[in-house]
């Protein structure tokens, strides 16, 4: 199941950024090839592109790419270690739940307006903060047993020799 969830959350993040690049690219093509250019890209490109880094910070997060501070882990013993990475992992989880709840309600607060170049709810590209912070959490769910016992870097090690090869 982890598999599957990771793999489709890497396509989706791969498909939205294919989409910016393709709209942007004709745009940009259309413009100054043809001296005409669309009004609604450079709205859809920057929701699609808050939607690329919501839903990419849980890959981010398992691959170990995410800035983390753990000088303080490093400095107390050993037995603190493990709780105070809980700890990290609590704060981490209730921040993104609270993201989530308050991306729900700016979708709610959002839904009857309208955006200004495509006309579409502005609910829409607001519902990036929910789905990027439900999948975050449902990363953080698989990550957080690694994490607290260490064993997150070997992901990102075996990444690195994955892009070597």
């Amino acid at each position: 199941m982890e598999t599957l969830i990771v793999e489709m959350n890497r396509i989706l993040v791969a498909a939205v950024l294919a989409i910016v690049f393709a709209i942007v690219f004709i745009n940009v093509v259309g413009r100054y090839g043809f001296s005409h250019s669309f009004a609604w890209v450079e709205e859809a490109a920057r929701h699609l592109m808050i939607l690329g880094a919501f839903a990419g910070a849980g890959l981010a997060l398992r691959e170990g790419r995410l800035v983390a501070i753990v000088a303080v882990v490093d400095m107390v013993p050993a037995p603190l270690a493990k709780p105070i990475r809980w700890i990290i992992v609590a704060i981490m989880f209730a921040f993104m739940a609270t993201m989530m709840w308050l991306g729900i309600k700016f979708v709610e607060f959002g839904w009857n307006k309208q955006t200004m170049s495509t006309g579409m709810s502005r609910g829409i590209p607001y519902l990036s903060i929910p789905i990027g912070c439900g999948l975050f959490l449902v990363q953080l769910a698989f990550f957080a047993r690694r994490f607290v016992a260490e064993e997150f870097e070997i992901d990102a090690v075996d990444l690195v020799q994955a892009k070597e090869s």
